[in-house]
């Protein structure tokens, strides 16, 4: 038992657990292959042992190089961060821009609502297609269809075509939400994946928080159809870089000999169908050690949009998985931490623009705007520092467990996001309720946005970790609550003058403690957990190929 976290009685290698650290107390049993043949990391990570291991094809992702690997994570992460500014843009304008449509503030409310709800609906039908055609053809459709519609935002002069246009940009906002955690489980290895998910949620998450100071200045001189022309520039920006630097990065490697668990704790079954798919692969994937080398292929050739399928599954079959994915305790977690934290941020969103403009704080448009400022920086330094530290501290953990690595190492920082979160969501709803100075909300503020910086990389990393080969169906069902967020921002404004800000804040942050609390019982019995899914044969029949 590894610091509170319960072996499985019935699997001696669970999957998630690997072995990371090459150290002399490290287990000798590493299944077929010997330990010194085993890919190790560089530099000072020379001790690391590569978690997946890379096979000897130069085209394999994980064998890229850093820089590039770098490159492609920097162009998808600036298009999230457009995508982030997409949705709440328009908050701290609610007033002068309902005016201008002739609707009413909750009505304009309701359409970022519709919006959340495309997202959450979108991303049911695009993970699909890209799990089976890669995720390039829906990066390159997904970045076209934002440059349209944030053209079309800004020609608009009817509520109901500006309604359309947002609904549809749902459809183009959706794979930023899902598939670029994805695309960092194509690339990097297990001790650097949370330093990338930290880098691209720091894009995702400012492009939220820097919507708001900056978009304020935008509609307050130029006009609120200016914020969709911005958008629109940025993402005619990014959709070049996705054309000319964004390979496809989903890639079908031949299973190698398992290193995590040894053949006696493998069924017969499991074993069977690893030997089937890779005899199938093995055609057109053949490493150096089983015939003449893979050729590099070139810049040219990489920049096909559409490189072939990835998964034998029908695509019926991967739709559904994320609704079985539900039942998988680290993602219905992951659901609820990520979503109730995001939700509760996209509410801070929709109501400072009604907050910050009326008495007491009496703010300009642009004033109201810069509430996001602290968001902002209190974001970018979360971001900072919460994803290098959950690398570092799981590679410390694994040290002192004899070189074993557990997924559940990621949680160590949720104590982190349990005090931010508190002091932000029950704090803010106090310094509005009494009217305190104006630092006092938009500090708080900030804390609530930085607890989701710290939250987002123990969420993912856990379940990128746990479950690599489900990343996407995963993210998928995670990411259903934008069906939550919708919910909450359609009546979230009548609740607050029902109830006032102190009854709603007090209500968010207790749902966020009660779901923080989840995460002791996930530590304890998680491994466990992962054992008893990898042993229910039907499961692992429907969930994989």
């Amino acid at each position: 038992m590894a610091f509170g976290v319960l072996e499985d009685r019935r699997m001696e290698r669970v999957p998630g657990t690997a072995y990371v650290n090459d150290q002399d107390d490290l287990p000798q049993d590493l299944g077929d292959i010997p330990r010194e043949r085993l890919k190790h990391g560089t530099g000072r990570y020379a001790h690391v042992i590569l978690v997946p291991q890379p096979s000897d094809d130069p085209n394999d992702p994980l064998n890229w190089s850093t820089w590039r690997k770098d490159c492609i994570l920097l162009i998808v992460g600036f298009a999230a961060a457009v995508v982030g500014a997409y949705g709440p843009m328009l908050g701290p304008g609610f007033v002068p821009i309902s005016k201008e449509l002739g609707i009413s503030v909750n009505t304009l409310s309701q359409s970022t609502a519709w919006l959340i709800l495309t997202i959450g609906a979108s991303v049911f039908l695009l993970n699909p297609i890209a799990k089976k055609y890669g995720k390039r053809p829906v990066y390159i459709v997904s970045i076209v269809l934002l440059f349209v519609v944030s053209a079309w935002g800004a020609a608009t002069t009817k509520y109901p075509s500006f309604l359309a246009s947002r609904i549809v940009g749902g459809f183009g906002m959706a794979p930023f939400e899902v598939l670029v955690q994805a695309t960092i489980g194509d690339m990097y290895f297990v001790h650097q994946r949370a330093t990338r998910l930290a880098a691209w949620n720091l894009f995702l998450l400012t492009g939220i928080a820097g919507a708001s100071f900056i978009s304020g200045y935008i509609i307050q001189d130029l006009g609120y159809r200016w914020t969709f022309g911005i958008c629109g520039i940025l993402f005619g920006i990014s959709m070049f870089l996705v054309l000319l630097f964004v390979p496809e990065t989903s890639y079908n490697r031949p299973p190698p000999q398992d290193f995590v668990r040894t053949e006696k704790d493998r069924p017969d079954e499991e074993i069977a169908r690893e030997i089937k798919a890779a005899q199938e692969h093995v055609e057109f994937r053949r490493s150096s050690t089983e015939g003449p080398p893979v050729p590099k292929m070139s810049y040219t050739r990489s920049l096909r949009i559409y490189t072939g399928t990835y998964s034998r599954s029908p695509l019926w079959k991967i739709m559904a998985r994320p609704f079985v994915m539900f039942f998988y305790p680290a993602v219905i977690w992951g659901f609820l931490i990520y979503g109730t934290t995001l939700t509760w941020i996209v509410v801070f969103s929709v109501v400072n623009g009604v907050i910050f403009v009326e008495p007491p704080y009496n703010f300009t448009v642009s004033q109201a705007g810069l509430t996001g400022l602290s968001a902002f920086v209190l974001t970018l330094i979360g971001e900072v520092i919460s994803g290098p530290a959950n690398d570092r501290i799981c590679l410390s953990l694994a040290k002192r467990n004899h070189g074993v690595y557990e997924p559940e190492f990621r949680l160590v920082l949720m104590l982190v996001v349990a005090v931010l979160g508190t002091v932000g969501f029950y704090g803010f709803g106090l310094t509005v309720h009494y009217y305190t100075h104006w630092t006092g909300p938009v500090l708080t503020f900030g804390l609530a946005n930085m607890s989701l910086a710290f939250a987002s990389t123990c969420v993912f990393g856990y379940v990128l970790d746990s479950y690599p080969r489900l990343s996407e169906e995963a993210f998928v069902a995670i990411n259903a609550r934008n069906f939550l967020t919708f919910g909450l921002t359609y009546f979230v404004n009548d609740w607050l003058a029902k109830d006032g800000a102190r009854a709603v804040f007090d209500v968010l942050g207790s749902c966020f403690l009660a779901v923080c609390a989840l995460t002791v019982p996930l530590w304890i019995f998680g491994k466990r957990i992962r054992g008893g899914i990898a042993r229910t044969k039907w499961l692992q029949d429907f969930m994989h190929d």
